[in-house]
């Protein structure tokens, strides 16, 4: 199984040396990745909680950077390790704009790169860039279409119910070929049904492995209906650990615990089949400082089992 970290792209760390450090000390420690998520805002008073227990938003994403600008700093600044978002909305950009800044980002990274498109979960979001929240299910259909097209052909265009595209040459290609892997956070129905359908894999966050497994499953079941190998497909499982002094209960286990806990869930995830853990600590307590030497300890602790 791979392992990734984030990047500290959130919080008071979200700074050149804190990007720096953490990309320069992952790709030593011998993380196969790197990932950033994607914020444009952050309301006092949200229209929507934060899908967490608590329903509040973390305050570290008050101070937020750029995921690809960010991913762009990170590989001017290793060689090897894999660069992922998870997730990056987009829907906040016209879709031929997406494609030259995705093109761009994984010809400079020499073809690193993993793109993992979410939806969101705020609706503020979506009115402070001009974008509606009603119909994101389309919107992200017709982004993809115009994605797959630009990466594929020479020349392109794109007539479709939300956007225009008038035929034009495209001589810049990703080097990854055809394109990118494209990952999706889902987990509704229809959410997983474009997993299966159109996408390179599915981006879930932690949760009891049983249930995981069980989607994942109904994931490859309807990609083997709709005719795509269900082999090809990767999981890419994030993390957001919520760490304990003290041995949390099984049935707490990855919601909270201590970070053995959470080595042994990710050795389990492994056993389970998951393709791909990535581990966020941004949201510990701890200073940057320990955070690095959690993401030493996490990453020895699980490659030892």
């Amino acid at each position: 199984m791979r392992l990734g970290l984030a990047l500290p792209t959130f919080g008071p760390d979200a700074h050149a040396d804190g990007v720096i450090r953490v990309s320069r000390t992952a790709e030593h420690l011998g993380y196969d990745s790197l990932w950033t998520g994607d914020r444009v805002l952050a309301p006092r008073s949200p229209s929507a909680p934060y899908p967490s227990r608590d329903g509040v938003m973390p305050r570290i994403y008050e101070n937020h950077m750029d995921p690809l600008t960010s991913l762009a700093f990170a590989a001017a600044h290793t060689s090897r390790v894999r660069l992922g978002t998870s997730t990056l909305n987009g829907l906040w950009q016209p879709p031929l704009m997406l494609a030259r800044s995705l093109t761009t980002l994984d010809v400079l990274s020499r073809g690193r790169l993993d793109i993992g498109f979410g939806l969101g979960w705020m609706p503020d979001e979506y009115s402070a860039v001009g974008v509606p929240w009603e119909g994101r299910g389309a919107r992200l259909d017709e982004t993809l279409d115009i994605l797959e097209t630009y990466w594929a052909t020479d020349e392109f265009a794109h007539r479709g119910a939300l956007f225009t595209v008038p035929r034009t040459v495209v001589g810049l290609k990703p080097e990854q070929r055809p394109g990118p892997p494209v990952l999706l956070a889902a987990f509704t129905p229809a959410g997983l049904r474009r997993v299966a359908r159109r996408a390179t894999g599915w981006l879930p966050t932690a949760m009891p492995l049983h249930r995981l497994m069980g989607m994942w499953k109904t994931v490859l079941e309807e990609a083997e209906e709709s005719g795509r190998n269900p082999a090809e497909l990767h999981m890419a499982l994030r993390v957001n650990p919520v760490l304990t002094d003290v041995e949390a209960e099984p049935e707490q286990v990855p919601r909270s615990g201590t970070l053995d806990q959470y080595i042994d869930y990710a050795r389990a995830a492994a056993e389970s089949g998951v393709h791909e853990l990535f581990i966020d600590l941004g949201q510990s307590p701890a200073t940057f400082d320990e955070r690095i030497e959690m993401a030493g300890r996490f990453v020895e602790g699980v490659r030892a089992g």
